[in-house]
This record gives structure tokens, C-alpha cells and sequence, in this order.
């Protein structure tokens, strides 16, 4: 069925200029070049932020991790720190894709941004990507007095597939119990390899637009690999989300992983986790990225604010 009809109008003109597109594994190449020419880097130097691209050490033996990170000018130490993991289906995408907002994010509420350039499936299947983000978490609370940094007003948070890894991260940080994370800001996760398959294809009026249940099974068994369909690489799967952090989860109505985002959410609640949960009506995958629409400006805002009373800025 077209659920064309169901988007917001704002989002038509741009939705309906994206050609169709079914991933395959020989298209990965491309696709990441695509993704690298489309960048829109920011100036940060008229916002006031120091951009830095950095290496932190690997976990465990692993090779060092590309990051890049943002500091305002105007940074009060210590502030809070925020750990950003872009999208991209587990097998695109860099920091870069992020770079105008995590100007925007270090620049208006003054704390350091560090974006993780993690490795990427089919290449590199978990744990690898996981491990990449939890290094960076690791560094960040092991440099914390020399960053200006408050190791208590540590958050992470990502879109998509990036969502999904910081949601992977929080599992995997309470579990280990040595980094603690004091907020998890979730955009559209991606959380649950199960989506988008013929046993949980969910509701027949989202998945239509930028990312389908095919694409979304070819990003998943990439990501996977031989690996186990268990948590924390499938946050889904976790038994129990009990003492994770604080968390701010946005969703849209057409997206397919509105139902997973919703399940996930309620069962944050069930185990006594603070959650906020926005559903953006007439949305689809990637709305925001349409800059000029209502609904992305309603996001931007509601964005911040939650990032704001994440990571415990006051004015």
C-alpha cells in the first residue's frame, strides 16, 4: 500500500525526489562514497568551536578509534560531554554525516561533542562497531580531568543505526558497571534485528520511505554476522532494561522502526527508567534532514531541550 498520503506536506516535494533503493552488498562501495560527497561540513570556527580530529586508544587491542571532537570556546569547565554514534544501517555513514549539528550542539549548550567513526559491517561485524563506541566512552571518563569534563554528565545518544549503538552502549556500560553514562538520547533506533522480517513485518503503513524491511534485514545480518541475535548488540533482545539512564527517544509515524521505538520505550517505563517518548506524525525516516519543514523544527527544539535536561545544563 502507498502511505504517501500520510506524510506531512512539507516533506513531500523531498521525500519523492529520493530514488528507491534495495542495499545489496555490491552496492556498499558506492553507497559510502555517496555518503562522503554529500556531507555538508559546518564552519566552526563563526561558531566559536575548536574541531578536532583525534585517535583514541582501541578496546582491548583493537586498532585506535577516529573520532572527531567539538569544544566551545566558550566552554565553563567542567562541563558535560556528549557521545555521538552516526547512522547509516551498520554499514555507512561518518562523524562528518553529524558535523553541522554537533557544532550546533557544542556551541549553544557549551559542552564537548565527541563523534565516534566507529568500524563498519560487513567489514568489521560485532562487536567491532560496539567496541569502537565503548573505547570512546572509556577515554572520555579516562581523560575527564584533562578534558574539562564532568565524568558524571557523560550522555550518548545517535540516530538510527547510531541510535541503535548507543543503545548497545548503554547496555553494555551498565553491565560492565566502569563507565557510567548519566543520559541516553535515542533518534529513531535502530534496535531490533527482527523488524522487517516475514514473522514481524509490522504495520503495513511505515517502512515505505528511505529505509524498507529489506533494507533493514540486509543492514542487520551485516551488522551481526555469525554473532548471536542477543543483547547488547540487539538492545531489543535485553531481558530486562532495568537501570539504564534517563532517556529521550524520538520516533516518527511512518518510520518502520516506530514500533520497535515504542515497545522499547514502554518497556524503559516498566523497568523504572525516566523516558520521554516523541512520535513526529506524517514523519518518515531522515525527516529531519528536511531542514525548512514544521515537524523538523519541532524536533530541533524538542532535541535540544531534552539534551539540555539530559545532561543537567543550566542556563
Amino acid at each position: 500500500m502507498s502511505t504517501k498520503h500520510l506524510l506531512d506536506p512539507d516533506l513531500v516535494p523531498v521525500i519523492e525526489q529520493m530514488p528507491a533503493l534495495d542495499m545489496t552488498i555490491d552496492m556498499v562501495p558506492q553507497k559510502r562514497i555517496e555518503f562522503m560527497e554529500m556531507r555538508v561540513m559546518g564552519d566552526a570556527e563563526a561558531a566559536g568551536v575548536v574541531r578536532e580530529e583525534i585517535h583514541v586508544p582501541g578496546h582491548e587491542g583493537d586498532p585506535d578509534v577516529r573520532c572527531l571532537k567539538y569544544t566551545s570556546r566558550n566552554r565553563s569547565t567542567p562541563s558535560a560531554a556528549y557521545l555521538h554514534i552516526h547512522g547509516g544501517g551498520y554499514t555507512v555513514g561518518t562523524p562528518e554525516m553529524a558535523d553541522e549539528m554537533n557544532i550546533r550542539i557544542a556551541a549553544d549548550l557549551g559542552i564537548l561533542v565527541l563523534s565516534v567513526d566507529y568500524r563498519l559491517a560487513p567489514e568489521h561485524p560485532i562487536p567491532a562497531p560496539l567496541h569502537d563506541c565503548y573505547a570512546a566512552l572509556a577515554w572520555l571518563h579516562g581523560n575527564a580531568a584533562a578534558l574539562g569534563i564532568k565524568p558524571d554528565a557523560i550522555g550518548v545518544g545517535g540516530e538510527s543505526a547510531g541510535g541503535g549503538l548507543a543503545a548497545a552502549l548503554a547496555l553494555k556500560a551498565r553491565d560492565a558497571g566502569a563507565y557510567p553514562i548519566c543520559f541516553q538520547l535515542l533518534v529513531y533506533p535502530m534496535i531490533d534485528d527482527r523488524t522487517g522480517t516475514d514473522a514481524q513485518p509490522g504495520d503495513p503503513t511505515t517502512g515505505e520511505f528511505v529505509w524498507t524491511r529489506h533494507n533493514n534485514q540486509f543492514g542487520w545480518n551485516a551488522y551481526l554476522g555469525d554473532a548471536p541475535r542477543t543483547a547488547p548488540q540487539v538492545p531489543a533482545r535485553a531481558p530486562s532494561l532495568k537501570g539504564l539512564p534517563p532517556t529521550w527517544m524520538a520516533t516518527a509515524a511512518l518510520d518502520l522502526f516506530r514500533e520497535e521505538n515504542v515497545q522499547y520505550a514502554q518497556r524503559l517505563m516498566a523497568d523504572e527508567v525516566p523516558t520521554e517518548l516523541q512520535v513526529y506524525p506524517g514523519a518518515c525516516h531522515g525527516f529531519q534532514l528536511v531542514r525548512d519543514a514544521g515537524v523538523s523544527k519541532r524536533y530541533v527544539k524538542d532535541f535540544f531541550g531534552a539534551l539540555k535536561r539530559g545532561l543537567a545544563i543550566t542556563d
